[in-house]
């Protein structure tokens, strides 16, 4: 590919908080700017409640990553909805004085740009047990606030121990016959106020100590297999259960952004500084695939924001050469 007219300024990979916030602090920056990804909206959108988003009291996980669309949108920033599958640095331009550029692909579609930013976030992390596979979407679940509502007056169980895990319990509350937690370690811990909301709930019960050795059903769930252990010392339980929601934390979607060349850390999320770079010169990443410690909206946004105003400062500096092949 030679010199092209279509060149964007900056490539935003990822359309949840993170994605849309470079896109509208990119777009503020008179950047020409494509935000691309899967999901619009992003992994908040699975989210039933947020309310702890400085300045919004409360808000739904739906409205919230559509009112962050509009936004990046706003300043212009293009979007389009598609999976992309490989990021590449195309070959160094003839003149030495100037600096490479990328190429980001879809299935169906190419796209050039000076910068690149990840903001690709996370995936849910699966138990790895026999029949989860084989019964997603059959009665295995990895979002209570997209599926509860098939479970009306039915026996669920939420698997984890964190926060997150407590949230879907209480929206399953709502709507089915009994919730049951299992919990693998000898406490559940989650905020406060959902802790107490969860010890307050009549048809949720709290199980410490306890996992599941597998998923058990013809066609759809209908019992899981706890395994042997503190909770049933010596044998293993079997439940009858119509619903299994895993909630058990998230993996980086990292692989495209290692494939480029990008240092990720042991847990395979981006290594970034606090001007949101990476170890690749143009390269930025932003969000819940980055390695920071403590993953919010707000500090997803946060370093969206750096990463925009940093990419920025690199494009006024550097002059680019076109040549792709």
């Amino acid at each position: 590919m030679g010199e092209s007219k279509s060149i964007y300024d900056v490539i935003i990979i990822g359309t949840g908080i993170a994605g849309c916030s470079a896109g509208m602090y990119c777009g503020r920056f008179n950047l020409k700017t494509l935000v691309i990804g899967e999901l619009p909206g992003g992994i908040i959108t699975t989210t039933h409640l947020v309310e702890n988003y400085p300045g919004i009291l409360s808000i739904g996980g739906v409205e919230m990553g559509e009112v962050f669309l509009k936004h990046a949108q706003q300043f212009g920033a293009e979007m389009k909805f598609s999976k992309v599958i490989d990021v590449q640095r195309c070959a160094p331009p003839k003149d030495a004085k100037k600096l490479g550029i990328f190429k980001v692909k879809t299935s169906s579609e190419e796209f050039i740009g000076k910068t690149v930013i990840f903001a690709t976030g996370t995936e849910h992390k699966k138990l790895g047990v026999p029949g989860e596979k084989e019964l997603n979407a059959k009665g295995v679940s990895y979002c209570a606030l997209c599926d509860a509502a098939f479970f009306k007056e039915k026996t669920v169980c939420v698997v984890g121990g964190g926060d997150s895990s407590a949230i879907e319990a209480l929206i399953l509350a709502q709507q089915c016959k009994k919730v049951y937690m299992f919990v693998r370690k000898d406490v559940l811990r989650a905020e406060p106020i959902n802790y107490k909301k969860v010890m307050e709930s009549k048809n949720i019960e709290v199980r410490l100590k306890t996992e599941i050795a597998e998923v058990r059903g013809t066609g759809k769930v209908e019992s899981v297999l706890l395994k042997s252990g503190a909770a049933t010392p010596g044998k293993q339980e079997e439940i009858s259960m119509d619903g299994v929601f895993v909630a058990i934390g998230h993996v980086a979607l990292s692989g495209i952004a290692e494939k480029l060349g990008v240092a990720l850390d042991e847990h395979k999320q981006i290594k970034i500084n606090r001007n949101s770079e990476t170890n690749i010169l143009g390269v930025y990443a932003a969000g819940d695939v980055g390695d920071t410690a403590f993953k919010q909206a707000i500090t997803g946004a946060s370093e969206a924001v750096i990463a925009s105003y940093f990419a920025y400062q690199y494009l006024q500096k550097n002059e680019f050469g076109y040549y792709c092949e």
